[in-house]
């Protein structure tokens, strides 16, 4: 059985735009339902949402038979949580709160195999197909994608130190956690925040390293990819509920 290849790190490496959803509805059905509505990828929070291990793998399953690339967000930059993730056939990850070399090289040992790495070794996972794919400890890192969020202003200092470290495939800038780093708790439109972003996307491009970022703002996010973004979340599947039911209601009272 062959190693299933990593389509969104493949767009990556060739600068394909990609467009995706933040999944923090813990639900398989859930991520069922929007696995099929033209999204590139998927984003499965377990950050900032009840998700875990446990709930990540349904939903890995239930996304797995669409054109969707899957990609979770484990709670912090734990080897033990990237391990585990990467068991149960995540092969993209973004993790958190990333904020120098050091914590980038930290992740980056954590997904690999000794003895460039510190991941434990397994052969019966949902990640080998149970034990199928003969080759899966030696070429793993091939299809393995390793994506670093940066969300403070201590972090964006270091940004250049960190999209050199080997093994980190994209990063991603945070635009809530950075607003309340430069004192602007709950307004990540504010024009120092946007601006700390756009410098960041910039950067990022003249690097050579792909960028991410999350904003319901459409106007926003097509001023992102405008500067340099080839992974772009669009929207949040909780926000989408929540604004559309509100809308929908409204419409009603009204009448």
């Amino acid at each position: 059985m062959n190693l299933p290849e990593n389509r969104f790190k493949r767009a990556l490496r060739e600068n394909k735009q990609q467009i995706g959803l933040w999944c923090s509805l813990p639900g398989s059905y859930a991520a069922e339902i929007v696995a099929p509505s033209g999204f590139d990828w998927l984003l499965f929070d377990t950050e900032h949402s009840p998700g875990d291990v446990l709930t990540v793998l349904p939903q890995l399953q239930a996304v797995a038979a669409y054109e969707v690339s899957a990609i979770v967000r484990p709670a912090s930059n734990d080897a033990v949580l990237i391990k585990r993730y990467l068991d149960i056939g995540a092969q993209t990850l973004l993790i958190p709160y990333v904020q120098n070399r050091e914590e980038a090289e930290a992740a980056v040992s954590a997904m690999r195999y000794p003895p460039t790495g510190i991941r434990g070794v397994s052969g019966l996972t949902r990640a080998t197909r149970f034990g199928r794919i003969a080759s899966y400890a030696k070429r793993a890192e091939e299809e393995l994608c390793l994506l670093v969020q940066l969300e403070t202003q201590a972090a964006l200092s270091e940004l250049e130190a960190i999209a050199a470290v080997d093994g980190v495939d994209g990063v991603f800038i945070g635009p809530a956690d950075l607003a309340a780093s430069l004192g602007h708790p709950g307004e990540p439109g504010h024009p120092e925040v946007v601006a700390a972003v756009e410098d960041a996307i910039c950067r990022l491009s003249a690097l050579g390293k792909p960028a991410g970022i999350l904003t319901p703002d459409a106007a926003f996010a097509a001023r992102c990819i405008e500067l340099g973004t080839t992974f772009t979340a669009v929207g949040i599947d909780a926000g989408l509920l929540a604004r559309g039911t509100e809308a929908l209601a409204a419409k009603f009272r009204q009448s």
